[in-house]
């Protein structure tokens, strides 16, 4: 890592998306679960999904407003992000029109600057278009829109691309990307596959379903949409063909839309425009690392890159990991970050101080 520019420290924080079982199970509370975040200190930095938090999302009462805002200063955490809905499918007759799908980010940025959120993560159904036509309104209301970049798409995505292309020539800073680190797996979680080994899934279906993961891995992130099809059709193949039954289902499908490919230095490509991240993580071993995701390399792309803006923990292990406690969880991956964060800036240190040492024998 060179000093050719200054070094970021990204802030740490946590998404609520994570303790999504614990909210199903009415086990806690949207409020105690914003104060357990100050609690445990997995914050500064909180991000809520809208309508998971929120009763009547977007449209608030000042009630709701008022008491969520006097919540942030009782915790003394920061909103970072908030998880918009661009789901261009919530009628049951047809798909939104562009003006429609427009109009209902609309409501849902204001909604998010009133809460004080100064960004708000958004999807893919919006296009390169729809997000200029949403800039005037997050240039008013001071908002930063971050579209995710999520498996199966990656940097390199044709998808991505293009809306990068659209950022560049737009050159405002309310336009940009939130990394999910779940593009950049190196393999299929080991938790997942023991949690479905214990389900009964036959040896063999769990061993074919990773080597076909694998093949997947050497050939590179996913840049044509129209394979999937097939690569669908392979896995559900590999599943009748073991006789695994509708329970490997979610495996076999999770397995192509889940865990991506990307090499982390991908990152690079979208770093300059990143508003937000979202720390994806499935689970931490007990040496503390994430066995599955390339942690050190993704958060060296982004130190490197000057990158001073917040990670949200975001604990996706909780669809087949049902005993481990979220706050556990999370509280390992705020100290896997930690670590490693004073790992990279220790080395930058020592190498800054070898390169001065060499000018002064010179």
């Amino acid at each position: 890592m060179t000093n050719d520019k200054a070094l970021g420290r990204p802030k740490l924080g946590t998404t609520l998306y994570s303790i999504t079982r614990d909210f199903h199970g009415r086990r806690v509370s949207f409020e105690d679960a914003v104060r357990r975040v100050a609690e445990r200190g997995i914050g500064p930095g909180l991000e809520v999904v809208g309508f998971q938090s929120f009763r009547g999302w977007p449209f608030l009462t000042d009630e709701q407003i008022r008491d969520f805002r006097a919540l942030i200063e009782e915790t003394g955490l920061e909103p970072s992000s908030i998880g918009a809905n661009a789901d261009a499918g919530i009628r049951r007759d047809r798909l939104l029109t562009n003006d429609e799908l427009v109009a209902y980010m609309e409501t849902q940025i204001v909604a998010a600057r009133k809460l004080g959120f100064p960004v708000v993560r958004v999807q893919y159904s919006l296009t390169p278009d729809d997000m200029e036509r949403l800039l005037p309104l997050a240039e008013r209301e001071n908002v930063k829109l971050g579209m995710e970049i999520h498996a199966h798409h990656s940097p390199r995505h044709p998808v991505v691309v293009a809306l990068r292309e659209r950022f560049e020539k737009l050159g405002s800073q309310h336009l940009g990307f939130i990394p999910d680190w779940g593009c950049s797996v190196r393999r299929l979680p080991p938790s997942l596959i023991e949690a479905n080994r214990k389900r009964g899934l036959p040896e063999r279906f769990l061993e074919r379903i990773q080597e076909s993961w694998f093949a997947q891995h050497e050939r590179g992130p996913i840049l044509d949409d129209s394979v999937l099809p097939e690569m669908y059709k392979k896995a559900y193949g590999i599943l009748e063909e073991e006789n695994a039954g509708v329970a490997a289902q979610p495996l076999a499908r999770n397995s192509i839309g889940l865990f991506g490919h990307a090499d982390p230095s991908d990152w690079e490509i979208v770093a300059p425009w990143t508003v937000h991240m979202h720390g994806k993580f499935f689970e931490i071993d007990q040496n503390g690392d994430e066995p599955a995701v390339p942690v050190r390399e993704i958060l060296e792309v982004f130190v490197k890159a000057g990158y001073n803006g917040y990670i949200s923990s975001e604990w996706e292990g909780w669809h087949w990991n049902r005993t481990d406690d979220p706050w556990d969880m999370l509280a390992n991956h705020h100290a896997l970050e930690r670590r490693i964060l004073d790992e990279i800036q220790g080395e930058a240190g020592l190498q800054g101080a070898r390169s001065d040492a060499d000018v002064s024998a010179r």
